[in-house]
């Protein structure tokens, strides 16, 4: 810009940038390895689910035992993916607590 009232130009500084964080490798390596171990809990669940359906047709009745650790896993299942979606910034089980049990 110019100052029309001694003729000399001014120069207008660029517009700062606005600091863009670090590329977060520890939660990726977290991800990583926490998505690795929701498949394997995904397949335990369904076994889980086999071996539920295989009480059920031999004794009529549900396993009430087996329902509460399914629940807990299920629970567990959706706390790794919450993670890795980042829906959630606490870390799952073996790092944070595992569903089901009370709060040390």
């Amino acid at each position: 810009m110019s100052d029309p009232a001694n003729g000399t130009a001014q120069a207008v500084p660029p517009p700062a940038q606005a600091a863009h964080p670090p590329f977060p490798f520890v939660r990726l390596i977290y991800a990583f390895g926490f998505g690795i171990l929701a498949y394997f809990v995904l397949m335990v669940l369904f076994v889980m689910a086999v071996i539920q359906f295989i009480v059920l047709a031999a004794n009529g009745r549900l396993n009430d035992e087996l329902r509460h650790f399914c629940a807990n896993l299920m629970q567990y299942l959706f706390e790794l993916l919450a993670y890795i979606t980042f829906v959630r910034d606490e870390q799952p089980f073996p790092i944070g607590r595992f569903p089901g049990n009370p709060a040390a």
